[in-house]
């Protein structure tokens, strides 16, 4: 099985959709819209629009934990670049009806995939969209038996997130900056 290099990491992700006249109630708007989440493969073209959406999402972090290395919102478009040009890496939008929310990247080797970074706007956080990209962007990759992720261990929302996903941690941290430490997850299928 191959291994991935460290380098790629964090993560996650509201709708506040106006109740129609009719009196539909916010949650079945929200899964109504939930039950339209899709994932789009992104190409070489989108590089631009991909990274500035990845730059939104992960602007909040960035300035919590002032991380200028890893963290995706301080990164070059030309990085985004180079992704979207390695063979065993796959971006997908994450499509909400017609609107970009985010998006994910999956690296595949092997019988072995890493899931991240995974980013929703933040507007569409909190409403199981992060939930239903883990399921679809498992489902695109049949032949992987195991799947890997890295996450900041000093945000439990995210840690919660991928652990009720089934993953589970390795033991393994890895110290980023004072007050903010990366987390190891891994996932049998």
């Amino acid at each position: 099985m191959a291994s991935f290099q460290n380098g790629d990491s964090m993560g996650e992700t509201a709708v506040t959709e106006e109740v129609s006249a009719a009196g539909e109630n916010m949650n079945s708007v929200k899964k109504k819209e939930k039950d339209s989440i899709r994932l789009v493969r992104a190409v070489l073209s989108d590089a631009e629009e991909l990274y500035e959406l990845q730059k939104a999402c992960f602007q909040a972090l960035l300035e919590k934990y002032q991380d200028y290395e890893l963290n995706p919102a301080a990164e070059p478009l030309e990085k985004t670049i180079g992704r979207l040009r390695e063979n065993f890496t796959d971006f997908y939008f994450i499509m909400l009806g017609n609107r970009k929310i985010g998006g994910v990247r999956i690296r595949h080797r092997d019988q072995e995939c890493k899931l991240g970074p995974i980013f929703l706007l933040t507007e569409y956080q909190g409403f199981g969209y992060a939930q239903e990209t883990i399921c679809q962007a498992e489902g695109k990759y049949p032949e992987s038996v195991l799947w890997k992720l890295e996450t900041i261990l000093q945000e439990p929302k995210l840690c919660h997130l991928y652990e009720k996903m089934g993953y589970r941690r390795t033991g393994k941290t890895e110290r980023v900056k004072d007050g903010m430490d990366l987390v190891y997850y891994e996932k049998e299928v």
